[in-house]
């Protein structure tokens, strides 16, 4: 990487370390490519012209792996499925956040799972996967693999450890281990997974000719309050249409990791066309530049409203990681690996699903919709919407019950949020 100051791949300032959110504004990108232009302009197009057939014939021999790309070799622009100036640029910046060396980009969070499962699973093997997680990675993981010859086998997120270890002493579970997979915090309990312990476990009982995996679903806490490589993962994903989009009006997804595992994941991106357009990595490097301002704002107002419900007759519980204190069983892996609580709040209503629809029903300023990360506040229903995939039994052993209601916290003032949340619950 070019320590140059008009570099667009420059991190540094003398001895100054830039900081991710300073360089979202402009890493990876150089205007004089592109008119001038302060923006990175959307290069809504299918294929891009060689040079020559020399050139055409160099790419192809690098993006198919038939030879190594030179040194100071570039790979140029070939086609929008493979590579596209939007997507380099925006991969470059995400890959800032969380210290990875690569990412790539989906049209989805489900394109991101989906595909990066499919380059390393193969029929026999045992993905061990935390519960409860995202309603559509459910689906994936128990109708979907199977179909494959993927066995899923599931481990409780509340006493992570425990399960874990408890799983690995079945024989054949280890035998054919292939990958740990973790949605920490978990959705929509919020419980935490200890992402360095499923490391230590996918080290030991890796084998020379095969190594076990571990990935992590971070959507929840994003780039900001949580970064799984650091704490041993191998892959993270993330549904980006959620705070890394932030505004509802994009569907997106993304994995990093290490140049070795990501050369893997983008080749089945390639073949899959599983590959976010344009347009979609454009909306992206817009989100960017404010993600922190966002997330930041969002954590502060969430801490207030949970402190409200807390206090407050008609919630029977509130799940937020602000709330985690030193007697909390999970106490010591929030203060390991988060650095700061985010922005999501479940509660349980007192009473059922009646209950819990009736202030759903009642909200004003909240919007009653799914997805979560963004600008205004959502609230949902999980048993019934996110989570209705969901085995019912596996459902209530999860704690995802009918009195439960998801609070996606946004941008709003935090005490017209307070007030609407109350007049909702008056109304139970």
């Amino acid at each position: 990487m070019s320590n140059s100051h008009h570099s667009p791949y420059s991190t540094r300032i003398g001895d100054r370390e830039l900081r991710p959110e300073s360089l979202m504004m402009s890493y990876g990108y150089r205007p004089e490519l592109s008119e001038g232009a302060l923006k990175c302009p959307i290069f809504q197009t299918s294929t891009f012209v060689f040079n020559s057939a020399e050139e055409g014939k160099a790419f192809f021999e690098i993006v198919y792996g038939r030879r190594q790309q030179g040194p100071g070799e570039e790979l140029g622009l070939i086609y929008s499925r493979l590579n596209n100036p939007d997507l380099e640029i925006l991969e470059e910046r995400l890959a800032l956040w969380d210290g990875a060396e690569k990412s790539a980009v989906f049209e989805s969070g489900m394109a991101a799972i989906s595909t990066t499962l499919l380059t390393f699973l193969r029929p026999g093997d045992v993905v061990v996967h935390s519960e409860p997680v995202y309603g559509g990675t459910d689906f994936l993981l128990k109708q979907i693999l199977p179909q494959f010859g993927i066995r899923p086998v599931g481990f409780s997120a509340r006493d992570s450890r425990k399960a874990l270890e408890q799983l690995l002493l079945d024989r054949e579970i280890r035998r054919h281990l292939a990958m740990i997979y973790t949605e920490t915090p978990a959705n929509p309990t919020n419980d935490l997974v200890d992402i360095a312990h499923c490391a230590q476990m996918a080290q030991e009982h890796s084998r020379p000719d095969r190594r076990v995996l571990v990935a992590v679903d971070n959507t929840f806490l994003g780039p900001l309050w949580q970064q799984p490589l650091k704490h041993g993962a191998d892959l993270v994903l993330y549904s980006a249409t959620k705070y890394i989009g932030g505004h509802s009006d994009v569907i997106a997804g993304v994995c990093l990791g290490s140049q070795e595992l990501m050369g893997q994941v983008k080749t089945m991106r390639t073949i899959l066309g599983t590959m976010a357009g344009p347009w979609t990595g454009w909306l992206l490097l817009r989100s960017l530049e404010t993600l922190k301002l966002r997330m930041v704002a969002q954590t502060e107002n969430a801490r207030q409203v949970a402190d409200f419900l807390a206090s407050h007759p008609k919630v029977e519980r509130v799940y937020y990681l602000g709330h985690i204190q030193p007697d909390h069983p999970q106490y010591d892996i929030y203060r390991k690996q988060c650095t700061g609580p985010g922005g999501m709040i479940s509660v349980d209503i007192v009473g059922g699903e009646a209950e819990a629809f009736r202030f759903l029903n009642h909200l004003r300023l909240f919007h009653l919709a799914v997805s979560l990360g963004s600008t205004e506040s959502l609230a949902q229903h999980p048993a019934t919407m996110t989570h209705s995939d969901v085995d019912p039994e596996e459902r209530q052993e999860m704690g995802i019950t009918e009195k439960m209601v998801r609070l996606s916290i946004g941008v709003e003032d935090a005490e017209d949020l307070i007030a609407d949340l109350e007049q909702a619950l008056a109304a139970v």
